[in-house]
């Protein structure tokens, strides 16, 4: 885990090329931005790694949070309690223009023969072309970012999904074999300005390898023949193609905290506001339940404790409603009101240390007795996230691009399939024990894994995939929509009565690139598409998930 120290990465950072209103290509021309021409490759390097991870927590303890229900909003929440999106909800520009740094990165490798960056460039290449894929389908690929060759690619063309599946694939072999020398074979590297496993070749290569395997599971819905064959080449061939086994080689991006823009998202330092990002944010209700249920000891490190817990007293009076020593005494004919489909319409949670959020609520701001019902306001009865969450930077407030937990819950799955040896406990309890291990709570594995939380079948693979994706929530959202699993529910405030498959193509692209019509036809709606004009819809399902039968 590395930190950006020089000044001028820290420079570099705010220098990304802008894209213009016509389409993706049309870049315009500016000589002080970064080119391949005045610029050293390392200083590259760290522009690249954190546009990558911060859009990893952007989506991830963002929307997408509340999609997967690990957090809700208690005000200004529709885009993350309710899925309120639509085609100017999301824009694939920010991605493109971190790609576009990423290319410049691949052709000076390529012109100074250095094969660390030309790697480095090629892994975060396949990372943010996964994503863009994974969010809405079919996406400008192989003629991408190529609008300074000339006009005839301001207007790329459309890959399909399985073209830049499989382009992921090809880049990501590449690196593996560009890292497959020692460290000391390597010319020009400046571990200073690897923010990400400073400058370590091996650990780099393990990240290469462990990405592929998560592609290769991607489609294991989609085409299982070709996902079984993926995953048994790299792991027939541990030698070739190293994995991130153990927690301390995650692939994780610290945060400075020195100015909002690198400071962790619900920081209060440059947000102090008390409506701000901080006090909006509670723990969703399905996650809390969950960790709960398993006496996980995660929840203390994600959650607080309630300020408030409610009692309930059957035989008081009428209105009695009294806090006597940090405990809310109430009566039976004050939680009758509150639970009437006149009232708020939710059971009154009793849990004495944490209180999670229903996910899409009418009246959240409400919800569990609250008597301040402005948006954003405390809510003295529900769980705020972690204290640590109000800092700007700390040792776990880190951008997670994979982790040791899931690539071993991917192998668990893989076992569990039959498709590679071992069984799914052993991969499973071991998924386990890293997830607990990147949290600061491995002392507690031993009594969780023999708990509750004892491996069952392949619910539990999924539900432990779900639950290491805290702040890293698009992984789970993935996993949910190929196999419909953990089995969450839309709020009564919801857009749609169904969690959403991917995100709208953004209204620039449709009035600047006619290629996404094609795109947009080959959407396949579901019965929850709602009256979107259009295929265009959240609710409609992407090459990657058509006659899956998945998540619905």
């Amino acid at each position: 885990m590395y930190q950006i120290k020089s000044k001028l990465t820290i420079l570099i950072l705010g220098v990304i090329l802008t894209v213009s209103c016509h389409g993706l290509e049309d870049l315009n021309v500016n000589p002080d931005k970064i080119g391949g021409d005045n610029v050293d490759p390392n200083l590259l390097v760290p522009t690249v790694i954190n546009g990558v991870g911060k859009t990893v927590v952007n989506l991830g303890f963002g929307d997408l949070a509340g999609v997967m229900q690990h957090t809700q909003k208690d005000g200004w929440s529709s885009g993350h309690n309710a899925y309120d999106w639509n085609n100017r909800s999301q824009s694939w520009a920010g991605y493109y223009q971190i790609m576009y740094n990423g290319k410049t990165l691949i052709q000076k490798a390529e012109d100074s023969d250095l094969d660390f960056h030309r790697a480095v460039g090629l892994i975060m290449k396949s990372y943010m072309f996964g994503l863009i894929t994974d969010l809405w389908g079919d996406a400008p690929y192989t003629e991408a970012l190529r609008g300074d060759e000339g006009p005839e690619y301001f207007d790329s063309e459309f890959d399909d999904q399985q073209t830049i599946y499989e382009g992921i694939q090809s880049d990501l072999k590449t690196a593996n074999t560009l890292l497959s020398g020692s460290q000391g074979s390597y010319a020009g590297i400046d571990e200073s300005q690897d923010i990400l496993f400073g400058g370590n070749v091996a650990k780099w290569r393990k990240f290469a390898n462990s990405i592929s395997l998560r592609y290769y599971m991607r489609l294991s819905a989609k085409d299982p023949s070709w996902a079984e064959q993926g995953v048994k080449g790299i792991i027939n061939n541990p030698q070739q193609f190293p994995l991130i086994l153990q927690a301390s080689d995650d692939a994780n991006m610290a945060y400075i905290g020195n100015t909002s823009a690198d400071a962790w998202p619900s920081n209060v330092n440059f947000d102090a506001s008390p409506q701000g990002s901080y006090f909006r944010l509670k723990m969703g209700k399905p996650l809390v339940d969950k960790l709960q249920e398993l006496n996980d000891p995660r929840l203390d490190v994600w959650a607080a404790e309630i300020a408030v817990p409610i009692v309930l007293v059957p035989d008081a009076p009428n209105g009695t409603d009294n806090t006597v020593d940090g405990i809310r005494y109430v009566s039976q004919d004050i939680v009758d009101t509150y639970e009437s489909p006149e009232g708020v319409g939710y059971p009154v949670d009793y849990d004495m240390e944490y209180v999670g959020y229903p996910p899409g609520m009418t009246f959240g701001m409400a919800y569990n007795l609250s008597k301040n019902t402005n948006q954003g306001a405390t809510n003295l009865h529900a769980s705020q996230l972690n204290e640590i969450y109000k800092e700007a930077s700390g040792p776990l407030l880190q951008s997670r691009l994979i982790s040791a937990a899931e690539v071993n819950l991917i192998l668990a799955e893989a076992a569990f399939k039959g498709w590679i040896g071992g069984t799914a406990m052993q991969y499973y309890n071991e998924g386990v024990k890293q997830s607990l291990a990147a949290w600061g709570v491995e002392g507690d594995y031993t009594s969780y894994i023999s708990g509750p939380a004892a491996y069952t079948g392949y619910a539990d693979i999924i539900d432990q995939k779900w639950i290491a994706s805290w702040t890293a929530a698009s992984e789970s959202w993935f996993d949910y929509r190929r196999t419909g699993l953990p089995d969450l529910q839309s709020g009564p405030a919801s857009k749609r009565q169904a969690l959403p498959l991917r995100f709208y193509y953004n209204i620039d692209e449709i009035d600047n690139n006619p290629n996404v019509e094609t795109a947009i036809d080959k959407l396949e709606p579901t019965s929850f598409k709602g009256d979107d004009a259009s295929n265009n819809s959240a609710w409609s399902k992407m090459w990657l998930l058509q006659g899956t039968g998945k998540p619905y």
